[in-house]
């Protein structure tokens, strides 16, 4: 069915286990504890997807490499049609105090970003500081504001300002 629908799709957001489970595409070198993402394997399966179906406008995965419950390697990469391959800033040794929502607010800061400025570069930037920001707060609903997620984007920290 997911291979059905993604023909009526513009912009695809997943990560390695959705591409492979959904759309039946493989992430090359990926081992069952997901602790080796190479980056080049992520843009070959980025480019079968596109290939598979041109209707992908733009196509986005993020990147977590789990080192514990509460260190993350995050990363993402992103594609778009007209504009290429772009990676997002990442962040090693992410400290976690709850993931669950991590995929979710990069997809919705990813959105903003294609929404706001047209630009895969910012865009992937948006989502993936999204993301970061989201997984250290409780809870799967994001707190962060458009201020700390720009601050984020823009080379700051992810200390809270009070």
């Amino acid at each position: 069915m997911n291979r059905e629908l993604a023909q009526y799709v513009d912009v695809m957001i997943g990560n390695e286990e959705d591409f492979t489970a959904a759309l039946g595409l493989e992430v090359e070198g990926v081992n069952a504890n997901l602790d080796n993402l190479q980056v080049e394997s992520f843009h070959k399966m980025i480019d079968k997807a596109a290939a598979t179906y041109p209707n992908f406008k733009a196509i986005a995965t993020t990147m977590r490499q789990v080192r514990s419950a509460t260190v993350n390697d995050w990363g993402a990469v992103a594609w778009k049609r007209d504009q290429g391959f772009v990676q997002a800033t990442q962040r090693d040794g992410l400290e976690i105090f709850d993931r669950v929502g991590g995929g979710d607010s990069f997809a919705s800061g990813l959105i903003y970003g294609l929404m706001e400025f047209g630009d895969i570069t910012k865009a992937v930037n948006y989502g993936a500081a999204h993301g970061a920001l989201a997984m250290t707060t409780p809870g799967d609903t994001s707190m962060a504001s458009i201020e700390e997620v720009e601050n984020l984007v823009n080379g700051g920290s992810a200390r809270v300002k009070r």
